[in-house]
């Protein structure tokens, strides 16, 4: 499989690795780092919410411009005319679109597409053929189409994203300032070992939830791979190359490449279309 190709299923798999974990950890209400939202938590990285952190980098904003909302229409005009198809997600998948982690609880799955992904981080965007598209899933089974995610080179610069995208529809965002524990590689994750390494969080006996001691009737919550520690990954505590170093873990000032989501079908509005929370 190809190394970049291989890169991107592995961003999204430590992506819905963290949003599965903190949702068992907390009922996807609270994140175990005291925020109140969840979508502030790992559940923001995976697209239903996205905002500026240390564990996040976005683009500036620049001021929008009639040739911006001229090309924003048109590529919302061309995204709904060629990817209406895939509203069956089976067409999809028969198109080389395979879910992620399709067993996993997540807001949006990822229906990834190798060969375009391969383009994509060459720096060749087709809005006809994005990385990968996104979906929800239906309540009696299946998926709906919600939108697309476009991929560009870690080492593009703020032009060449323009060049893509307007800067001033949206952010292109990357995931920066990781720390990874020793010993998980991209093979675990692509493997799925990480996610199957699930053990009790038996370290107290008081619930923190509650305030007191668990009793016989209470859940226990669990934990997914490396997140039993909360100082690492994509929302981990630490966001620094000294604090990854002293806690014996790989520090990454960013992991893959940058992306953008876009939801085409979701309003006429361009602010909607291109917004940075999933319809």
């Amino acid at each position: 499989m190809n190394a970049r190709f291989k890169s991107l299923l592995a961003a999204i798999a430590l992506i819905v690795i963290a949003s599965v974990s903190y949702a068992r950890a907390h009922d996807m209400d609270n994140m175990d780092s005291g925020t109140d939202s969840g979508a502030t938590g790992a559940m923001g990285q995976m697209g239903a919410h996205m905002k500026m952190s240390d564990h996040m980098t976005m683009t500036e904003s620049r001021p929008m411009t009639p040739a911006d909302t001229q090309r924003g229409e048109q590529i919302i005009a061309a995204m709904r005319a060629k990817l209406s198809k895939y509203e069956d997600y089976k067409v999809a998948i028969a198109d080389g679109y395979l879910p992620y982690m399709e067993s996993v609880p997540q807001d949006v799955y990822h229906f990834a597409n190798r060969t375009a992904t391969q383009a994509e981080y060459m720096g060749d965007i087709d809005l006809a053929h994005p990385g990968s598209l996104l979906y929800e899933k239906k309540t009696f089974g299946g998926y709906r189409l919600v939108g697309a995610m476009y991929d560009a080179p870690a080492g593009d610069t703020p032009e060449q994203l323009d060049a893509l995208i307007p800067l001033s529809l949206s952010h292109w965002h990357a995931h920066t300032n990781i720390c990874l524990p020793n010993g998980v590689t991209e093979a675990d994750v692509m493997n799925g070992n990480v996610a199957a390494r699930m053990r009790p969080d038996i370290s107290s006996s008081v619930d923190p939830d509650r305030g007191r001691a668990r009793g016989a009737g209470d859940s226990v919550r669990m934990r997914v791979g490396y997140l039993a520690d909360p100082r690492f990954g994509f929302t981990g505590t630490i966001s620094n190359q000294a604090g990854c170093e002293a806690a014996g873990g790989s520090f990454h000032k960013q992991i893959f490449g940058w992306m953008i989501h876009v939801y085409p079908f979701a309003s006429e509005d361009l602010k909607v279309a291109f917004s940075l929370e999933a319809p």
